[in-house]
């Protein structure tokens, strides 16, 4: 056991050096002897772990995704041992995805460089539809679960407002990366993604009342 937990932190070790650098200097800027140098390791060691660029790649892609699904999932763990409002929680959830810190920053960064290259790239692209998919699946729960106890208009279209909320925390996050004054900022997220939410989240949970 302790051999695999020593291949994983290898592989982590790797992957966010690559990461670091791509982030900073983009990915014609990147190469194995780069990522070795910035992990602390042989570029041998590197070719070990990922048979070619591609694979990590894939790998670096998968990563940042689930590095930030996991803080999405402890939002809505915390919350729900708190009882806070679904809205509550889907909007931690989704600032978790926004270029806000630094460590956000380099998982935006990484996350949309790699979502370009997969407009070319078959197997990234599949990493990206399921991605979003996840994202919206995960959006459009929260909306049932918000019409069960009350915060939903029974009649909302869960999948079309999913779309809506998960295409404006994108749209928010892409305005946050580019824009130097609006950089690490959290005003927005209260000035654009909450009123969105408050489109769809129109009610009191009913929990609340008991």
């Amino acid at each position: 056991m302790p051999r695999v937990a020593d291949h994983d932190q290898r592989r982590a070790v790797m992957t966010h050096a690559f990461q670091r650098l791509l982030a900073a200097e983009g990915l014609n800027r990147v190469s194995f002897t780069r990522v070795a140098a910035e992990a602390g390791v042989s570029v041998g060691l590197i070719q070990h772990y990922f048979a070619n660029k591609d694979e990590l790649l894939r790998f670096s892609y998968e990563d940042c995704l689930r590095r930030s699904a996991d803080r999405v999932a402890t939002h809505i763990r915390v919350g729900e041992a708190a009882g806070r409002p679904i809205s509550a929680m889907l909007l931690a959830g989704l600032t978790e995805l926004l270029p806000l810190d630094g460590d956000r920053t380099v998982e935006f960064r990484v996350e949309r460089s790699l979502w370009t290259l997969s407009l070319n790239s078959p197997d990234l692209a599949e990493v990206a539809r399921r991605a979003d998919l996840e994202l919206r699946e995960r959006i459009a729960t929260a909306i049932e679960n918000g019409k069960a106890c009350g915060e939903v208009r029974p009649a909302t279209d869960s999948a079309t407002a999913a779309s809506m909320i998960s295409a404006t925390t994108r749209g928010l996050a892409d305005s946050l990366s580019v824009d130097k004054d609006l950089a690490g900022s959290s005003d927005l997220v209260d000035a654009v993604l909450r009123p969105v939410i408050a489109i769809v989240f129109t009610g009191r949970c009913r929990h609340f009342d008991r």
